[in-house]
């Protein structure tokens, strides 16, 4: 889901565009919130205050997107929507974004901020949670929905616990253990491995479980993804 911002004036500049949200994000990881503010931000960026505010009206809405940029190459909904023959399998594509974001220490430190930030300033947690990860939700649980109708998967399977489980267990390895290999084929195998116990979880008991390098279009658990 993208969120409204202001078009007025000249068409926008792609690298003022680069260059705020990555001062944004320094800034966030920096000093929180509170001192992520506009001026701030303008300043590191070297643009003009109004150049930040003809884009974004407020820094909760300027730093959802920085974080969805960072956390993602390529967003989930594009992904499943694509037609594009010349394009990779959805789930590579998937896969490989998830392997970015996990192995990505500056996503990290985001990630920490912006959970370490909720209690007292509840407001970024939140606009983040409404544009992007609540859509982002609705769109696994419908996936696993159709494979549920479809005979795929269990029929008294809990979906939304699995999906909490799932996402829950790519949060904690990337904050509870910081020392876990952040290479991409051990990042791989460890969400290759939760994605299949996930599986086991959904299925009709009985089922064949397959083997960890399943697709996803089939067995769709694997739209689960960190935060």
């Amino acid at each position: 889901m993208t969120s409204t911002r202001r078009t007025r004036g000249r068409p926008r500049d792609p690298d003022a565009d680069e260059a705020i949200m990555k001062a944004a994000l320094e800034l966030f990881v920096e000093r929180g919130l509170g001192g992520a503010n506009f001026e701030q931000i303008a300043k590191r960026a070297g643009v003009a205050k109004v150049t930040v505010y003809r884009r974004w009206s407020s820094k909760e809405e300027l730093l959802t997107h920085a974080i969805e940029q960072a956390r993602t190459l390529v967003p989930e909904a594009d992904i499943w929507a694509t037609t594009d023959a010349e394009a990779q399998p959805a789930d590579q594509r998937l896969m490989d974004s998830w392997v970015h974001t996990l192995g990505d220490a500056r996503f990290r430190a985001i990630l920490a901020q912006l959970i370490g930030s909720s209690i007292t300033q509840p407001s970024l947690l939140t606009t983040y949670r409404d544009q992007y990860i609540q859509p982002r939700r609705r769109l696994i649980h419908a996936t696993l929905e159709r494979a549920r109708r479809d005979g795929l998967l269990a029929a008294d399977a809990d979906l939304d616990t699995v999906i909490d489980m799932v996402v829950g267990a790519a949060m904690y390895r990337m904050l509870m253990k910081p020392d876990a290999p952040a290479d991409s084929a051990a990042t791989r195998q460890y969400l290759e491995a939760v994605l299949q116990q996930a599986d086991r979880l959904l299925r009709r008991p009985g089922q064949r479980t397959p083997d960890a390098h399943h697709r996803p279009e089939d067995h769709q658990e694997e739209g689960h993804e960190p935060a």
